[in-house]
């Protein structure tokens, strides 16, 4: 998850008077971005119970709620398997591994492949984005490498039908990554929830069946 500047008094003031994190504290998600993938669930129904997941930049672990919800029955038994992964700690969730560490990391991929003892991917998911520095060629090539480094991983590790759902940002890059993914995947579509602010370049990236 991106590191944002939370002593900016503008950052504040949104953050108190934005009505998904008054709604997130209500209803006990750790931040907004859980109803950007609730969203998106709602409409592409990517997760259900049995299913194995991995969460890649899950930090603070609102998309591990979300997706530990979903892969619940109606019977309130779990069932699948959860793979959660940041160089930030995550509090515990009950049926959540989490690896605490960099994605760049050799040895952190490897940690994380042992993890899922053999069983491919049904879904990968990606909310990772850099610190952001401002400096906007910058920030754009960071982001874009975050994206290209999760979609190695989803070519390498996601069962044949499996779906990639990847933050990327709208600018330097973009159109290229979005090619890649569509010579990856037999469908590619663009999800902008509601969620994600409408001022934000924002969006996240379905990809779906590997070619």
């Amino acid at each position: 998850m991106p590191r944002k500047n939370r002593s900016n008094p503008q950052w504040i003031a949104r953050h108190l008077n934005d009505p998904y994190v008054r709604r997130s504290v209500a209803e006990g998600y750790r931040s907004r971005a859980a109803y950007k993938l609730a969203e998106i669930d709602d409409k592409d129904r990517l997760l259900r119970p049995g299913m194995v997941v991995v969460d890649l930049g899950a930090a603070p672990g609102s998309w591990t709620q979300v997706v530990l919800q979903r892969l619940t029955g109606r019977d309130g038994r779990f069932s699948g398997q959860i793979l959660a992964l940041d160089v930030l700690p995550i509090e515990p969730l009950a049926d959540v591994k989490f690896i605490q560490g960099d994605f760049h990391d050799d040895a952190v991929e490897r940690l994380l492949v042992e993890q899922l003892g053999g069983s491919p991917v049904d879904l990968l998911l990606s909310d990772m984005a850099p610190n952001l520095s401002g400096i906007a060629s910058a920030d754009a090539a960071r982001s874009v490498h975050l994206a290209e480094v999760a979609a190695d991983f989803a070519a390498k590790y996601l069962q044949p039908n499996g779906a990639f759902l990847v933050k990327a940002f709208q600018g330097s890059g973009y159109s290229q990554y979005v090619e890649r993914l569509k010579r990856l995947f037999r469908s590619v579509a663009v999800r902008k929830p509601a969620a994600s602010r409408a001022t934000s370049a924002e969006v996240y990236l379905l990809g779906r069946q590997l070619r």
